[in-house]
């Protein structure tokens, strides 16, 4: 070998290793956070930070201008941040208000790299919303009518987002840090094992010999493997990548198998126990325990996929849909052992929390620690020294970049929410909404829906339900609304953007898996996913079914009738004859206007 080739694989090797360091160092901080006890806002909220800089700005970079650039973005983040954490006992007594320039020019530091932090991660959308709302704040006062404001001292301003709780520090950021970064590690590790295996061959087990197997194993292990990857495209990438090819090979139609993961996969952010983080985001902003949220999303969830269920039924009427050949369905012994994968560390995250009545973030680093111990044995119950260090190696680097992405999302969406504090903008949108719809339920509905929809194109699940949630909550709440009825229904209607045109994530990565257009792809995911649409509103018409914990009867009963109103929707839209679709669909419509009206 050449001398510089040595060179070379010398360089790959160390480069590796310094990433694989950060990493566990990223992923020790955030459990370590979990056992210390109580540690300053001021000091967890930017050290965190400053462990995410790096793989957001710096890692992937391909080009000279990206690797220097973003070398020099996280290197002054990250020595913000530290100052921050360093100084956090001075700065709780200057009550948000720089003083100074050093301290101005640390504020702009922070705020511009977490603009771009956000771009290099997600694109500019967000970003672009963010530095909106920074000007709207330096420059609003300057704005004619119940849209301007009267001013904020410019120290003040930035002081109270950059080294106060109320921005970049807020709240949202100590949600990423203590409850999203550990369920993320969570995820990671289960991942980095057999457990993707056992939620297929489970699926496999479940659903491959019913009529349709293909499709309906795809839908049951996205919903498994959705409970814990909390997001669409990943759960598209990595399931579909198993059941895409399995349902050609039975000779589903693209179009159908493509809009099948899609719609299965964009549940997973709907499915207790992450919901896409949005669960736990959730928590913070209404006051409502983990564990109740957990217990009122369960139901909808199940909803959801009992309509793709009976849609994929209906599909496999009309194209004569095979199951999946014997010779392709997994071996008991296999189901029974990979199983044990996912279901020791849930056992112990779940007795954990309702058992023992730990945080839900100290029973998912107990979970971590059950799931680490399983990543020494594979399907075989084998020890292989090279696959176990590759599995934790895995495990630790898909953690840290999950873990920065979503913390990237997080710290950019507290600069839209900081100015909204601030500036008051937040009251005026509301006002807004409730005058354009005539202080009635339904239009405001109506107007809050379209504004996730809009939103959600450009923007994650978790962010665009944050900023919609902050400026059309408070005025769902003054119409009669309960905090976690109003908080689902935007955060349901954030993630139609993964199945609606034009811009539809999940359909777009489905459709280019498989090889299909992908406007077929979103019409056919469209129709299978019909519950993403009416859910929300029986949500509305029929709140019990949000009460599984305070009284199971009546929720039962609610999505009983919630139920057979989007059967009869989801069989009319694809039934294949036009006067059984008209009389099914006008059915399942009367069905859902009398389970309201009955409410």
């Amino acid at each position: 070998m050449k001398r510089s080739q040595m060179s070379d694989v010398s360089g790959g090797r160390s480069t590796a290793a310094f990433w694989l360091m950060l990493a566990t160092a990223l992923v020790g901080y955030h459990l370590a956070l979990i056992f210390s006890g109580l540690v300053p806002n001021l000091v967890s909220r930017p050290l965190h930070m400053a462990f995410t800089l790096p793989f957001v700005l710096m890692l992937g970079n391909k080009t000279c201008w990206g690797v220097f650039s973003g070398t020099v973005m996280a290197a002054l983040g990250i020595a913000a941040s530290l100052w921050v954490a360093i100084n956090h006992d001075r700065l709780g007594d200057q009550y948000g208000f720089l003083e100074g320039n050093l301290q101005i020019a640390i504020a702009i530091t922070l705020l511009v790299v977490t603009l771009e932090a956000a771009r290099r991660a997600i694109g500019w959308p967000l970003p672009l919303v963010a530095a909106a709302a920074l000007l709207y704040g330096l420059l609003g006062q300057h704005i004619p009518g119940q849209f301007g404001h009267s001013g904020t001292p410019v120290a003040s301003f930035l002081g109270t987002l950059t080294i106060a709780e109320g921005g970049i520090w807020g709240s949202l950021t100590g949600v990423s840090v203590s409850v999203v970064a550990i369920f993320v590690i969570f995820g990671a590790v289960l991942n980095a094992g057999e457990a993707g295996q056992g939620f297929m061959n489970v699926a496999g087990a479940a659903a491959g010999r019913l009529k349709g197997g293909g499709a309906k194993v795809s839908v049951i292990s996205s919903a498994l493997f959705g409970s814990i990857s909390g997001s669409a495209s990943a759960n598209v990438a990595s399931t579909g990548a198993i059941t895409l090819p399995a349902m050609t090979k039975l000779g589903y139609p693209k179009r159908l198998a493509a809009a099948v993961e899609a719609v299965a996969s964009s549940g997973g952010q709907i499915m207790p126990p992450l919901m896409g983080a949005g669960a736990f985001v959730m928590v913070e902003l209404t006051g409502v325990p983990y564990t109740s949220i957990m217990a009122a999303a369960v139901l909808p969830a199940i909803l959801y996929f009992f309509a793709v269920w009976v849609g994929i039924n209906a599909y496999a009427t009309r194209f004569d849909l095979r199951q999946v050949d014997e010779a392709d369905q997994p071996k008991r012994r296999d189901v029974i052992i990979t199983s044990l994968f996912f279901l020791v560390p849930f056992s112990v995250l779940l007795w954990a929390m309702f058992g023992a009545g730990f945080t839900p973030q100290y029973a998912a680093a107990l979970a971590i620690l059950a799931g680490a111990l399983l990543l020494f044995l594979n399907a075989d119950l084998e020890l292989r020294p090279a696959q176990i260090a590759e599995r934790f190696q895995g495990a630790v680097i898909n953690a840290a970049k999950q873990v920065s992405m979503i913390a990237s999302i997080i710290l950019c969406a507290s600069i839209i929410i900081g100015v909204l504090a601030i500036t008051g903008l937040g009251v005026k949108i509301t006002s807004l909404i409730l005058e354009g719809s005539a202080g009635l339920l339904w239009p405001s509905l109506l107007l809050t829906a379209l504004a996730c929809l809009l939103l959600g194109m450009e923007v994650p699940t978790t962010a665009a339900y944050v900023i919609c949630v902050s400026v059309a909550g408070p005025a769902l709440g003054q119409l009669g609304l309960e905090p976690l009825q109003a908080h689902l229904f935007v955060f349901w209607f954030a993630l139609l953007s993964t199945i609606t045109p034009p811009v539809c994530g999940a359909v777009f990565i489905a459709s280019g898996m498989i090889g299909e257009n992908w406007l077929k792809v979103a019409l056919t995911a469209m129709a299978l996913g019909v519950g993403l649409y009416l859910i929300p509103l029986g949500m509305i018409a029929n709140p019990d079914i949000l009460r599984l914990a305070e009284n199971p009867v009546s929720a039962l009963i609610a999505m009983l009738r919630l139920a057979l109103g989007l059967a009869l929707v989801s069989y009319g839209l694809i039934s294949a004859r036009k006067v059984v679709k008209t009389a099914v669909l006008v059915a399942g419509g009367l069905a859902v206007i009398f389970s309201g009206l009955y409410v």
